[in-house]
């Protein structure tokens, strides 16, 4: 059997409902899975109580030192399974698949539902992220999630629903594979890996959503506050209303980066209309534009490019290389 390391960092997967305050985070999910039944004949499991946080806690300083200590556990082990809140995981999951140098299998899992629901989730989503954890197929693949029996990439992945426990899924891409109770089963590849193998963080980006009628006040902020980078997800395929325009020029003029997502749940921003504020029109001003990848992951990517290059030229750079921009 393989050995897999299971850190934990607490989220719905280690809570529980306690009277009138409400599901509160509990310290008893550690002990649960140290004598786990289930787990028995799957691997060898040891259990790290390493943080018990609500996922909304959870910080890119955190999401980096997990990483860390994910690269630094697992020379020991054949995978490590991360349990998490669902908040936040698709960051976490995705931090850690930019820095981590290992390529033996890493996954994150969680809950919808806490220890105290009927149904709860947890304990399934567990005994199948070891499981794909000590799969053979599933090195070399980055840092999957599993979640609801199906396995997506950290860089797909999306929480698409606030409550039910399919809400994990990879829009207009579906799952890389599947859990089911004889095998695991790989149904696709993915082709894009990205890497960015840092010591440090550089948090000074900020991420702003476009609405209808938006002045530049945001940005205005951003530039103040001495944001290295602005990332905008933007309508559609990368478009923006005209009067933020003058703003975006003055971040730019001040080597401040700004690359330009969409909003929508699926597609690409391209260069495709030229009127003022479309997505043509904010490239050739010098804006980047960010692909398919979401805005919440644009901005960590930036955050650990800075981090290695700290000049907004190469970091202009090998962020276009590795979205294949330009």
């Amino acid at each position: 059997m393989k050995n897999i390391l299971l850190i934990m960092t607490g989220g719905t997967i280690s809570m529980k409902s306690v009277g009138n305050l409400g599901v509160v985070p509990t310290s008893e999910l550690a002990d649960f899975l140290v004598q786990f039944p289930q787990l028995e004949g799957e691997a060898n499991v040891d259990v790290m109580d390493y943080l018990n946080v609500p996922s909304p806690y959870m910080t890119p300083d955190m999401m980096f030192s997990l990483a860390k200590l994910i690269d630094t556990k697992i020379l020991a082990y054949d995978g490590i399974v991360v349990t998490h809140g669902t908040d936040t995981l698709e960051e976490s999951a995705f931090m850690a698949d930019l820095v981590l140098t290992t390529r033996k299998p890493v996954v994150f899992t969680a809950a919808m539902r806490s220890g105290s629901d009927l149904g709860l989730d947890g304990p399934r989503n567990i005994i199948g992220s070891v499981r794909v954890a000590g799969n053979h197929e599933s090195f070399d693949k980055g840092v999957l999630v599993v979640m609801n029996d199906e396995i997506h990439t950290a860089r797909d992945v999306v929480k698409t629903d606030s409550g039910k426990v399919d809400a994990f899924t990879s829009p207009g891409l579906g799952p890389l594979g599947i859990v089911d109770p004889d095998c695991i089963v790989y149904h696709r590849a993915s082709l894009y890996r990205e890497n960015v193998w840092t010591e440090i963080l550089d948090t000074r980006v900020d991420l702003i959503k476009a609405v209808s009628g938006m002045d530049g006040k945001f940005i205005d902020c951003s530039i103040a506050s001495g944001a290295r980078a602005i990332v905008i997800e933007a309508f559609g395929r990368g478009n923006l209303p005209k009067d933020i325009l003058p703003h975006i020029q003055r971040a730019i003029l001040k080597d401040i980066i700004v690359v330009i997502a969409s909003r929508t749940h699926t597609g690409r921003v391209l260069p495709e209309y030229g009127y003022d504020g479309g997505g043509k029109h904010l490239k050739d001003m010098g804006a980047i534009l960010a692909g398919d990848l979401k805005g919440i992951k644009v901005r960590l990517k930036l955050m650990t490019l800075f981090g290695k290059y700290h000049d907004p030229e190469l970091v202009r750079r090998f962020f276009s290389q590795s979205q294949n921009l330009e």
